[in-house]
């Protein structure tokens, strides 16, 4: 009796998760490859609605002996709403999009998915560190940019490039679609 009070508490919780707006940053080894990019990304999860400006990425030199020096970069957001609980999947999904387009396994497309909410900008990653959580299927999610003071904050781990005004820019204007997406999610609820 009690196991079944707990399953029903936990679907009650479960239940008041909203969908979160799916958000992917890719870097490209050309302008060429960020387009193939994007459409294995709308065969796998919908229409894009945003898409920021493509900029050499030059914040870093970590990707350039894999993906050479002229890399760019490029940051897009989803129409369609998705579960947060699917972050991992989602990563596994855009590691396997990477390798599909890898030359003599190098990869030319790097793919990062994440997801924004009224809050925050969580990302995907392989990689463990102490900010990070595990989420499953060897995949950690971390909080990059968090919504305070009417725009979205950098945590002193937040990489480089999330960090520059044009792509706060980007999360802002994303994050107003967003919560115009919710609200209609909402009153439809409600009627």
């Amino acid at each position: 009796m009690m196991l079944g009070k707990r399953v029903m508490e936990h679907m009650k919780l479960t239940a008041k998760i909203e969908d979160v707006k799916l958000v992917v940053g890719l870097l490209g080894s050309s302008k060429g490859y960020l387009e193939r990019g994007v459409e294995l990304l709308e065969g796998q999860f919908g229409a894009v609605d945003f898409a920021s400006e493509i900029i050499p990425f030059d914040y870093t030199t970590y990707y350039n002996r894999e993906m050479g020096d002229s890399i760019v970069r490029q940051f897009l957001s989803f129409e369609k709403l998705v579960y947060p609980g699917r972050l991992a999947e989602i990563k596994v999904d855009t590691n396997q999009m990477e390798q599909i387009e890898a030359v003599d396994r190098c990869r030319r497309i790097n793919i990062d998915p994440g997801y924004l909410t009224l809050a925050s900008v969580v990302l995907a990653t392989t990689k463990d560190a102490s900010f990070r959580v595990y989420l499953g299927k060897g995949i950690f999610a971390q909080t990059t940019l968090c919504y305070r003071d009417n725009t979205f904050q950098p945590y002193e781990w937040t990489y480089k490039d999330y960090r520059d005004e044009r792509h706060i820019a980007f999360f802002n204007r994303v994050r107003d679609k967003y919560r115009q997406q919710m609200q209609a999610v909402r009153a439809k609820k409600n009627d």
